[in-house]
């Protein structure tokens, strides 16, 4: 869909900053490791760290749209450093959008600003998927809680400042917020891994942490439908990431294939990678459209809003890994190789297809949704 004036400042002034602030900087990140808190609250002097959030305590208010449109210039830049932006402006929604004035007070303002960091927490070393099985308990006990478990997977653990935290309390889930102060808490070894290296992993594990109810993010047994709603959003804003990621790739391959020679010509010059660079560019293009569409039906809250959501996730993020790997193999070798930043990008968007609900739970989702009534 075409950009109106307001969108297109706002996708112009993400794009910006990847190439500025990001680009150049992505692969070292990367190889070193490096999670780039300074960079990030840079980002968030633009608004980029509470898209979303309400303007009372400093958010932006902008469309799932909006957003949807700065993490696809941001993953331009460092699909690793958008992703974890990603994550923290869910954090600050729910705690925003569902949490007492007393707890948005307390957190928000923080936030938007990333003076505090917020990591999510949901996915248990025993249940990522099947969120039913939740083993983390959260027992109250007068005027707090006693939260027992631990959590994998969790993004910016050890370094962020707060935790959303997703427990079972009496058979439901309900939501904390858990300052990394609190004692009790502790994190795992760094994990190492295939891709998002610019952003720490860990487990986060609870030992008798106590929690006061104050902490509790809306009413008990509420949580589970808030991290619903908020996967939604996290759906759409990781999607976005692939398809930057997938842009930029597509750029490096048009810019390499224009400059590579093989047998006396260019290599954009054969048909076959005209083939391939047209077929990558219409893919790109579907995914796009299909992207912006489910965003523009979130913000307008229709009935089928959460079937297009997991749609979108699933094709773009699919789309764009294959995408992306196309354009590593137009590279030849090179592709292979660091320094090209190819194989940085097919890492780092191979977790998109399992992170915020794997893509076979997509297909679970979208199925039920076709069927419900039949």
């Amino acid at each position: 869909m075409p950009l109106n004036d307001d969108q297109a400042m706002i996708s112009e002034a993400a794009r910006r900053f990847a190439y500025d602030k990001l680009r150049p900087f992505a692969g070292a990140w990367d190889e070193q490791k490096h999670f780039p808190v300074d960079v990030m609250r840079e980002a968030a002097g633009l608004g980029f760290a509470a898209i979303y959030t309400g303007e009372e305590h400093g958010g932006a208010a902008m469309s799932r749209l909006d957003a949807v449109l700065i993490f696809e210039q941001l993953s331009r830049g460092c699909i690793a450093t958008a992703a974890f932006l990603s994550i923290h402006n869910m954090c600050t929604w729910m705690i925003d959008s569902f949490g007492s004035d007393a707890l948005r007070a307390r957190f928000v303002p923080k936030l938007t600003g990333m003076a505090t960091i917020a990591s999510y927490c949901l996915t248990e070393p025993g249940s990522g998927s099947d969120a039913a099985a939740m083993k983390t308990r959260a027992v109250r006990e007068g005027d707090a809680y006693v939260l027992n478990g631990s959590k994998a997977f969790i993004s910016g653990a050890g370094v962020s400042d707060i935790y959303v935290v997703m427990a079972n309390t009496d058979e439901t889930i309900s939501a904390f917020v858990v300052s990394k102060e609190t004692s009790g808490l502790s994190f795992g070894a760094v994990e190492k891994k295939m891709g998002w290296n610019a952003q720490p992993t860990r487990q986060v594990m609870f030992d008798q942490v106590q929690i006061p109810v104050g902490n509790r993010i809306g009413d008990e047994g509420q949580g589970f439908k808030f991290a619903m709603k908020g996967l939604d959003g996290g759906r759409l804003n990781i999607a976005a990431c692939s398809l930057g990621g997938a842009q930029d790739a597509l750029d490096r391959a048009m810019a390499y294939a224009s400059e590579r020679s093989q047998f006396g010509q260019h290599l954009n010059a054969f048909q076959v990678t005209q083939f391939k660079l047209a077929d990558m560019e219409t893919e790109l293009q579907a995914a796009r459209s299909m992207l912006y569409e489910a965003a523009a039906r979130l913000d307008d809250h229709t009935p089928d809003a959460t079937k297009w959501c997991a749609m979108a996730k699933r094709f773009v993020t699919d789309t764009c890994s294959k995408i992306a790997n196309e354009a590593l193999q137009i590279h030849g070798g090179y592709g292979y190789l660091h320094d090209y930043g190819v194989e940085r990008i097919v890492r780092d968007l191979r977790v998109h297809q399992i992170l915020e609900g794997t893509n076979e739970i997509m297909r679970v989702i979208i199925a039920r949704d076709m069927l419900k009534g039949s």
